[in-house]
């Protein structure tokens, strides 16, 4: 049984180094070409994939929609793939050495967002899910955020790992349970 998981197209606030978060960000023009190349990827290499679960936020929802259009795979919302609320962090820069840290207490809700803990917890109930389901492959297109606490869930890290761990526009990564 596996999964595949891709983080969403580039966006105007990636462009300018700054957080997403649960901030409703579209894609640039590139992040639409990242989508349309990731699309024709799956339709010629990923025969597998059987249904998409997307994130609600729209830089989510256009990416799977794109993909979706070329493979003429389903695609449904799963607001459990939402990225984190980063509450004071939304709109700060990505790469400061303050988020950086904040990201290892993962008890901590940013003042007004939503701790590392809370996310783990969605998303795990829903990889649990989804191991169960053996009539379906599917591919989560999310975020980030999210993509870290997936790469937690099937291998040990440490705080440094977990903080430091992201992947590119449009990278695809399988994982097997």
């Amino acid at each position: 049984m596996h999964f595949y998981f891709t983080r969403h197209g580039q966006t105007f606030w990636n462009v300018s180094n700054q957080i997403c978060g649960a901030t409703d960000i579209g894609l640039t023009e590139q992040g639409y070409q990242q989508a349309k190349t990731l699309g024709e990827t799956i339709r010629q290499q990923y025969k597998d994939i059987d249904l998409i679960l997307t994130s609600p936020l729209s830089r989510a929802c256009e990416t799977a929609r794109t993909i979706s259009e070329i493979t003429g795979i389903p695609l449904q919302a799963e607001p459990r793939l939402m990225e984190q609320n980063f509450g004071v962090y939304e709109s700060t820069r990505r790469d400061s050495a303050e988020f950086h840290e904040a990201k290892k207490n993962f008890c901590d809700r940013f003042e007004t967002g939503e701790s590392m803990l809370q996310v783990a917890a969605r998303i795990f109930s829903l990889l649990d899910e989804i191991r169960k389901d053996t009539d379906h492959t599917v591919l989560l297109v999310a975020h980030n955020g999210i993509a870290r606490h997936i790469e937690a869930y099937f291998h040990s890290m440490s705080n440094e790992e977990f903080s430091s761990f992201g992947i590119q526009n449009c990278e695809i990564r399988r994982y097997d349970f």
